[in-house]
């Protein structure tokens, strides 16, 4: 599906529930994607991007910053402590501290390099045990913890499970998020960005329906 479709269907399901034009933001997900497909989108004049891995985006796109301007690239994937650095250097926009020992490691490493990439907190809505994330009853806890170290903690992102309807997850997100006083809500993927959006979204990650299915092969 072309991009332009993408951004058409935010812009009708904005209007349809009342939201401001152009207060929902696509993510242009291109984790696994072949570099062509990326360089075609770049070259369509988009310029918000997500990926999954520190070392694939590590691999990809410092050359690519050299020859676009104004990429602004978000990590949408789990973060390992021993990559906080590198993804801190990378990414303009982080939305998986989901524990303690992160957070307070990417505090450490803001304080000595003088810099912060803009954060989110991962929730774990459906308390799955395979899932990162916080649990919904100590999201405040956390977002306070985060606040005490300075982080610049914006808003909240989470995964639906696979077999429950995501908006109740969405609406769950968004409630938390208010209680907060946080502005950015990242959730909404390729199947479900317009429920997303008509819950709050201001972030939807969508991948294989612009780049097309990916290969992991």
């Amino acid at each position: 599906m072309p991009l332009s479709d993408i951004q058409s269907r935010i812009s009708k399901e904005e209007t349809r529930v009342g939201r401001t034009a152009g207060s929902t933001h696509l993510i242009a997900v291109s984790k696994v994607q072949p570099l062509d497909r990326v360089v075609a989108v770049l070259d369509q004049g988009y310029r918000i991007f997500g990926e999954n891995k520190v070392q694939e985006a590590a691999g990809k796109w410092p050359d690519l910053k050299s020859k676009y301007d104004d990429i602004e690239l978000h990590l949408i994937g789990p973060l390992q402590t021993n990559k906080a650095r590198q993804a801190m250097g990378l990414f303009d926009v982080i939305h998986t501290v989901d524990r303690p020992k992160l957070a307070k490691t990417i505090a450490r490493i803001a304080q000595e390099e003088g810099h912060c990439p803009r954060l989110m907190i991962q929730v774990n809505t459906g308390e799955e045990d395979q899932k990162a994330g916080v649990l919904p009853a100590d999201v405040d806890a956390f977002v306070a913890e985060c606040r005490d170290l300075g982080l610049p903690v914006e808003g909240l992102m989470c995964i639906p499970p696979a077999d429950e309807e995501p908006s109740l997850h969405f609406a769950l997100l968004a409630k938390m998020a208010r209680r907060n006083d946080l502005p950015e809500l990242s959730m909404g993927m390729s199947s479900d960005f317009e429920r997303a959006i008509a819950q709050g979204a201001t972030y939807v990650r969508v991948g294989s329906a612009i780049f097309g299915e990916r290969d992991y092969s």
